[in-house]
């Protein structure tokens, strides 16, 4: 989903340059949970001249406009992606923090019974699965423990 600056204006911000290099970061990413440090260095690396403050003020910004959705992770490991119209779940690395996103139906349909059973009607949920990836230093990590 392109978010274009007709879309920024109609969310209230500005277009600006940050804005504009920010959501690019964001939409042409091959990783799709970025931290707001990891846009950061990116944007330095690209030799852009941004504080990381005003990577933090927009990614707030963004979020407020419904433009982007935040994820809280254990070990205060907070990542940005962009607003899906599909519904997933994911799964965390305790190691490298490496995101994987996944969507089953037998979990959705379970997680609805459930609340259904408890008397709740199920509107939302996030669910977030940790574990060690299989890159080789995240299972080194893994099998010491």
């Amino acid at each position: 989903m392109a978010i274009s600056n007709q879309d920024l204006r109609k969310a209230g911000l500005k277009v600006t340059l940050p804005r504009i290099k920010i959501l690019e970061l964001l939409e042409n990413s091959k990783q799709h949970h970025l931290s707001a440090e990891d846009i950061y260095k990116t944007l330095l690396d690209q030799g852009e001249d941004v504080g990381l403050a005003t990577v933090y003020r927009v990614l707030t910004q963004f979020e407020a406009a419904g433009i982007i959705q935040r994820h809280y992770f254990e070990n205060n490991h907070s990542v940005f992606e962009i607003m899906q119209d599909d519904h997933h779940d994911h799964l965390v690395c305790y190691n490298c923090n490496k995101v994987v996103e996944f969507h089953n139906d037998v979990i959705e349909t379970e997680q609805h019974e459930v609340a259904k059973k408890l008397g709740f009607e199920l509107t939302g949920h996030s669910l977030n699965l940790y574990g060690y990836c299989d890159a080789s230093e995240c299972q080194e990590v893994f099998r010491k423990k």
